[in-house]
């Protein structure tokens, strides 16, 4: 009963959705424009943020920003948040949105997805030496947690981990520096986020080889605009087999991608 109900409030959002949203750009349109909008969320870094300049930068925008040169037009950023960035493609206010946009099949009743951009690993950051092969072997009292407090990951921890002992900090950088010191023996999150921090410490860093969980991060278009996807398809095979994709997360992340994508057609 619970799936139905949740199948049929989807379907509803999505006949709103149809009836309220214009219609996309489909990709002739957008080439006649001379003008890509792209959603970017700016309070993502290093997906997204604001510079010195009060412009938003980072991996999405030199993403989108290559996406515009393979069309020939111009770039248009579009500031989103994570309420709005579904809204804003389904409305056709935004040709793509970005923005850790993991691939889901709920998300995928509303708008259609791409192939991959990148991975996140949600997965256990801990140091060369550290016995651990799995994140199940951190179920012990001798264990100490460093996490970011209020985080989402200690819902995991208190459900998955409960004998694990918890040092609760009050960021990142803190969270990192305590490991790397010795305060603590592993960290439990989004790990290609924190690849800034790591690189401030002369560390051998050690990311467990058994994730917890990786997500598929997509571009997010308007349902039904198959010119613009299957092209934006194509686009992103060739930016992973060339390799450019890997060298701007390296540039915004500091580190490799911890599962890349590579360049599979069938992915």
């Amino acid at each position: 009963m619970l799936r139905k109900f949740i199948v049929t409030s989807i379907a509803a959002v999505v006949a709103a959705v149809a009836v309220e949203g214009a219609a996309a750009r489909p990709l002739d349109e957008i080439i006649d424009s001379g003008t890509l909008r792209v959603g970017v969320n700016p309070t993502l870094a290093p997906l997204g943020t604001y510079n010195d300049q009060n412009a938003i930068v980072g991996f999405d925008v030199d993403f989108s920003a290559r996406i515009a040169e393979m069309l020939g037009v111009e770039l248009e950023v579009v500031s989103v948040g994570s309420p709005d960035r579904i809204p804003f493609v389904s409305s056709g206010e935004i040709d793509f949105v970005m923005g850790a946009m993991t691939r889901t099949p709920a998300r995928s009743l509303i708008i259609d997805y791409t192939l991959p951009v990148h991975t996140e690993v949600f997965g256990v950051l801990t140091i060369e030496g550290k016995p651990f092969e799995s994140w199940q072997e951190l179920n012990s009292p001798d264990v100490t947690m460093v996490q970011v407090r209020g985080t989402t990951p200690l819902k995991f921890i208190e459900a998955n981990l409960p004998d694990a002992e918890v040092l609760l900090l009050d960021n990142y950088p803190d969270v990192i520096r305590a490991l790397a010191q010795g305060r603590g023996d592993a960290m439990l999150d989004v790990v290609d986020f924190v690849g800034e921090h790591m690189n401030t410490h002369d560390v051998a860093w050690k990311v467990l080889a058994t994730p917890v969980d990786v997500y598929y991060c997509g571009l997010g278009i308007q349902k039904g605009n198959y010119s613009l996807r299957d092209w934006l398809n194509t686009a992103i095979f060739e930016l992973h087999r060339d390799g450019e994709v890997d060298e701007m997360w390296r540039k915004w992340f500091g580190v490799d991608m911890f599962a890349p994508v590579g360049a599979n057609p069938y992915f």
